[in-house]
């Protein structure tokens, strides 16, 4: 083994990675230096416009956005974060939305419309109720983080100084993204927002059983903390991917001895317990795997316009065990 590369590491501590940026768990090869960025989706930002670190936590969409526009890194197939999105969008009450195809020509409030829970809410809205999202007037209030990214003419700007949070309650909008990916929010997504607590009821009521049968139907099970390592430093240490790959691996594999057990007892532990119960494990790595939910979100970006074509497997991921 080469001597030691030193990497700058943002990625969020989940009890999965704990023992990664604690040093406990090491990465054979690598001095890793971790910088923590809270929220992580700041670390988002400055790796697609500046490329500020070697390797990096990324929203699947904003990475696969970035990487059709030319952008010098690449994803290893690690996924640190999943979630079903049947339950993520809420609608506000007596406005005539009985049902999702009742959002054709109505305002729906997401915060970006690169956002990946909300990539994953339309295709949800398009491929199982049959909705004509084009028809759809998207309101957005906050930045997409690739700045290249073309938004289609349904996705306009929320009014300076509002929140969407506001403009639901005052009826402007009918719907939205749950929580911080949208309507969950006050005050300026620039300047400093809060989180603020919702009661609006859910877009799709039956949102658990939906999730188990279309998981069922499809293998899809929406990632999103996706890891990607700067081109330059495979190109001079190709042996960096497997080295990572293996470390992420020997952390989650560690957390799940316990977690299997019944220890752990944080949001996130609870989460993937349920989740569990869907899809077996909970967290998967690797390509083969996670086949089916790459090529979904892939071609949801292209088919929604967040890409100019359909990015091709290979231009996305490098299979860590394929690079010496």
């Amino acid at each position: 083994m080469p001597e030691k590369v030193r990497l700058d590491i943002a990625i969020a501590e989940y009890p999965h990675t704990a023992k990664l940026i604690s040093g406990e768990i090491g990465i054979e090869g690598v001095e890793a230096n971790f910088i923590r960025v809270v929220p992580q989706i700041g670390a988002f930002r400055r790796m697609v416009r500046d490329v500020e670190f070697d390797v990096c936590e990324l929203a699947p969409t904003t990475y696969i956005i970035a990487r059709a526009h030319g952008a010098p890194f690449i994803a290893l197939p690690i996924f640190v974060m999943r979630s079903f999105h049947h339950g993520t969008m809420v609608k506000l009450p007596d406005a005539g939305i009985a049902g999702p195809r009742d959002l054709e020509g109505k305002k729906v409030g997401i915060r970006a419309y690169s956002v990946t829970t909300c990539v994953w809410n339309r295709q949800i809205l398009e491929e199982e109720f049959g909705v004509d999202t084009s028809k759809i007037t998207w309101v957005v209030d906050d930045e997409e983080h690739v700045t290249a990214l073309k938004l289609p003419p349904n996705v306009v700007r929320a009014p300076e100084g509002r929140s969407l949070y506001d403009m639901m309650r005052n009826g402007e909008i009918v719907a939205g993204s749950s929580g911080n990916s949208g309507v969950g929010r006050t005050g300026s997504p620039t300047g400093g927002w809060q989180t603020v607590r919702t009661d609006w009821p859910k877009l799709i009521p039956d949102a658990a059983e939906r999730e188990r049968a279309a998981y069922a139907a499809t293998g899809v099970y929406p990632m999103h903390g996706t890891i990607v390592v700067k081109d330059a430093v495979l190109a001079e240490h190709p042996w960096v991917a497997r080295s990572i790959r293996d470390a992420f691996q020997r952390a989650r594999d560690d957390w799940m001895a316990g977690w299997e057990q019944g220890i752990g007892d944080s949001k996130d532990d609870a989460k993937y317990r349920r989740l569990a119960g869907i899809v077996g494990d909970p967290l998967p790595y690797g390509l083969q795997p996670n086949l089916p939910t790459i090529n979904a979100l892939r071609t949801a970006a292209h088919k929604q316009g967040l890409t100019p074509r359909l990015m091709e497997l290979d231009e996305i991921f490098v299979d860590p065990d394929k690079l010496q």
